[in-house]
């Protein structure tokens, strides 16, 4: 296929966390860039530096709708990812899973473009199998309360499978681990997020259970760099590719590390885990390793300090959580 202009990009969910830094990526790369964002959890803030750049444009569309654009590859980031977010609203959740994938998925079919989903560990679910290979079906509870997230990535990931086999789609699955770094929400509920803000305002380090839950944090530059890399593999490369740090930290020694960083007096207090709250994760990144040569670079210690700065430059210029999340800003499942 003839392109007509520079590479164009669509990244949907392009105002939220990870969706903002893959856009900058992008535009370093010298790619037009759309970024589709409907602002439930995107913010504009997040992209506000882009806004003056000729070969960027924010297009403010919810992807449960359909949409058209002619471009030449697709980044489907839109959903909400964390507990608080994609609890609050799950049949949306579902819906965004589906509906927004289906409709992506539709435009790559019909312009030809290539297109990547940002699926997530949690397909794995509570895993019986560590650490977590590309080949590991998972463990999730189908009716549970995570279960609009995960069997929603869960059929994402099918839809993309059966539009490659039924109409040829070049498709591109990335299987996202916990990943962290400046432009994280506040009030998103997850666990880094949640333990430096408490940290940083000496409010009580929230765990859950006993901490003893272990997951692995990847730094953003690393996750978007193996994004990037995955999009521009060979067509008969589509994944999954499992793209995470497999440093693994139960949820207690993240706790201590960032008191230890922030130099925060507050103290630890301990509430009952919720339902599916995975007791351990850790991807294996061999394949990553071989078909991308990626590797995660930055170290727990350099991307924690990253987003301590982050957050406290937000919280020094008044940042105050939103009241409706304030109740359910503790949680740190994801």
């Amino acid at each position: 296929m003839v392109r007509l202009h520079p590479n164009r990009v669509l990244v949907t969910g392009g105002a939220g966390f990870l969706g903002s830094h893959l856009c900058q990526r992008l535009l370093d790369l010298g790619s037009e860039v759309l970024c589709l964002d409907n602002f439930f959890t995107g913010r504009k803030e997040n992209v506000q530096e882009l806004m003056d750049q000729r070969s960027f444009e924010l297009i403010r569309h919810d992807v449960n709708l359909p949409f058209r654009y002619q471009v030449d590859e697709i980044y489907n980031l839109a959903c909400p990812a964390s507990p608080v977010h994609y609890q609050h609203d799950p049949v949306e959740t579902i819906k965004t899973s589906v509906l927004g994938t289906l409709h992506a998925l539709d435009l790559a079919h019909h312009v030809g473009a290539r297109i990547l989903q940002a699926s997530t560990s949690e397909v794995y679910g509570d895993p019986a199998e560590h650490p977590q290979k590309e080949t590991y079906w998972g463990h999730v509870n189908p009716i549970g309360t995570r279960a609009c997230y995960d069997e929603g990535k869960r059929c994402g990931e099918t839809l993309f499978f059966e539009y490659r086999r039924k109409y040829g789609v070049d498709i591109k699955v990335a299987r996202i681990f916990n990943t962290f770094g400046p432009r994280m929400n506040a009030a998103d509920g997850r666990v880094v997020s949640t333990f430096i803000v408490q940290a940083l305002q000496g409010d009580p380090i929230s765990i859950y259970g006993e901490g003893l839950q272990t997951r692995s944090f990847c730094y953003v530059d690393d996750l978007i760099e193996g994004c990037v890399r995955l999009m521009a593999t060979a067509e008969g490369f589509t994944g999954p590719v499992n793209l995470g740090n497999p440093h693994e930290i139960s949820i207690r020694d993240l706790a201590q590390r960032i008191l230890g960083l922030t130099g925060s007096r507050s103290r630890l207090v301990f509430k009952p885990l919720p339902s599916d709250d995975p007791k351990q994760r850790r991807p294996d990144i061999s394949l990553a390793q071989e078909a991308l040569g990626w590797d995660p670079v930055a170290s727990l210690e350099t991307g924690l300090l990253r987003t301590i700065e982050y957050f406290d430059a937000l919280l020094r210029n008044g940042y105050k959580l939103p009241a409706a999340i304030a109740g359910r800003f503790e949680r740190n499942v994801a």
